[in-house]
């Protein structure tokens, strides 16, 4: 990205080319296929538009605005983040993160408060269906002007209601010295020679199980960090690993040929690449550093320390969570130790795929506040992502891929996740995996696939019934949000 204008996702072309042109196609014809039947704005929804408003104006230094944060990860970021805010403008901003897991159910309950968040979160064109009525109107403002693909915005009618703020990746995280230390024993398998040659499921499989078997040479617990099932920590399988099978069933509707807004319309679902699921799925279990009866007592924060302390050698995640590693007490993972590896599923062609790329990630203003938070809260916003100190939070500490033309190339992040993730969609021929997951149906049905996995991984349920319950919670779950 650059100040003059040019878009970021020319900055990592060829891999990324398909990505832009997804988003883009995605958001303009979803929002006319999901949204036409509401009707334009102007102004019927309750909301305050922002177009007529000079929101550049200076907001008096006694207003205190509120953002209700979605990643529990970067919450002491944002705490710091604060206070160099209120520094630098007077403003006093408030930082409140939800429990992992919990955001909408904690917009719910924080929306109806008399000091409610003037800064909140929605997941793209499906949550703006739910949240329109607070969402205000921000084409004219800088933080708008600032997004360098303008397509990737929330519009509807001539207004647009949610900026996206980052662009993340994920996939399988491994720490290249574990890996490096097995390619070196005299005893492994030697059909694969390196973590390079590794573009399939099958080869894939052929090195974790074999590594699995040297994990008391290697003085790792497992191959695996914990596959966590505690209350709040399923998502990493309920919405990243689901991604990949209906991304690819989406492809094959003849009729819609974009996968998020084939997904939006299927009002039921076969989940034909179940069984892909279940086998890397059973990859993680069963090559763990725990045993399946603990798994449903595991958190996200505890497969990251597994991996940071290096008790593990693999962990699926994204390029958000290299904080957890670096920040862990006792972090045992050099920073050039930590790569990215697609997570393949035994699809044919798949050794052109990529990480899965996109975001869930969108910013929107409370139009039900004072005029005055409205404006506090911009100049927040267009502060973080503009000036030196915000821009220096956003790429030393929050670590995020901007879609901000504020940034210029040496200011895109140095974490090696987001190296790792700009090189995975620069590779030639290689194509990253969109978050079609945005197009499930509701958190009922992620919490209904997470509870059925559970059983599964317990041993109480068999495949059968996993996926079953997976075809019917979509079917019920679509009907019911119809």
């Amino acid at each position: 990205a650059s100040q003059t204008g040019e878009t970021l996702w020319p900055s990592v072309t060829k891999g990324t080319v398909d990505m832009k042109r997804f988003i883009s196609i995605a958001l303009c014809a979803l929002l006319i296929f999901s949204l036409a039947a509401c009707g334009g704005n102007n102004g019927e929804n309750g909301t305050t538009d922002l177009s007529s408003q000079n929101v550049s104006q200076t907001p008096s230094s006694d207003v205190e605005i509120y953002y209700l944060n979605f990643k529990p990860e970067i919450s002491e970021v944002y705490d710091r983040i604060a206070q160099d805010f209120k520094k630098e403008t007077g403003i006093t901003l408030k930082v409140v993160t939800a429990a992992s897991d919990t955001y909408e159910q904690t917009l719910t309950s924080e929306i109806a408060k008399k000091n409610a968040p003037t800064i909140f979160q929605i997941n793209g064109p499906v949550g703006y269906k739910s949240w329109k009525k607070y969402c205000a109107d921000l084409k004219d403002t800088k933080l708008y002007s600032f997004l360098s693909d303008k397509s990737l915005a929330i519009r509807d009618g001539d207004g647009v209601y949610a900026i996206p703020y980052v662009v993340e990746a994920y996939g399988i995280i491994y720490n290249d010295d574990i890996t490096d230390r097995y390619f070196e024993l005299s005893d492994r398998q030697k059909e694969i020679n390196s973590m390079d040659e590794i573009n399939s499921f099958s080869k894939l499989k052929t090195v974790v199980e074999d590594m699995q078997k040297h994990k008391d040479t290697l003085k790792i617990d497992g191959v695996f960090a914990s596959t966590s099932f505690s209350s709040g920590n399923q998502w990493r399988w309920t919405t990243h690993l689901a991604n990949i099978p209906f991304y690819y069933e989406f492809m094959e509707n003849e009729e819609i040929d974009d996968p998020t807004l084939a997904g939006l319309g299927a009002s039921e679902v076969s989940f034909k690449y179940g069984d892909k699921f279940k086998d890397v799925f059973n990859l993680y279990i069963e090559n763990s550093g725990t045993e399946k009866g603990l798994l449903g007592s595991k958190s996200v924060n505890d497969s990251m320390a597994e991996f940071a302390l290096g008790k593990v050698a693999m962990v699926q995640n994204g390029t958000w969570s290299y904080s957890e590693i670096s920040g862990q007490s006792g972090n045992m993972v050099e920073e050039d130790d930590v790569k990215l590896l697609p997570i393949y599923i035994g699809m044919e062609g798949e050794e052109n795929q990529g990480l899965c790329v996109g975001t869930e990630n969108y910013i929107a203003i409370n139009s039900q506040v004072s005029q005055e938070k409205q404006e506090a809260s911009i100049k927040f916003l267009e502060w973080l992502f503009s000036s030196e100190t915000g821009k220096r939070y956003v790429v030393e500490e929050l670590n995020f891929i901007s879609p901000f033309n504020t940034f210029d190339d040496d200011e895109m992040p140095e974490d090696p996740l987001s190296k790792e993730a700009l090189r995975w969609m620069n590779k030639e021929d290689t194509k990253s995996v969109p978050w079609i997951f945005t197009s499930f149906p509701s958190e009922v049905f992620k919490e209904n696939v997470g509870s059925s996995l559970l059983e599964f991984v317990q041993g109480s349920k068999d495949w059968d019934y996993v996926k079953q319950q997976i075809i019917s919670s979509w079917k019920t779950e679509r009907a019911n949000n119809q």
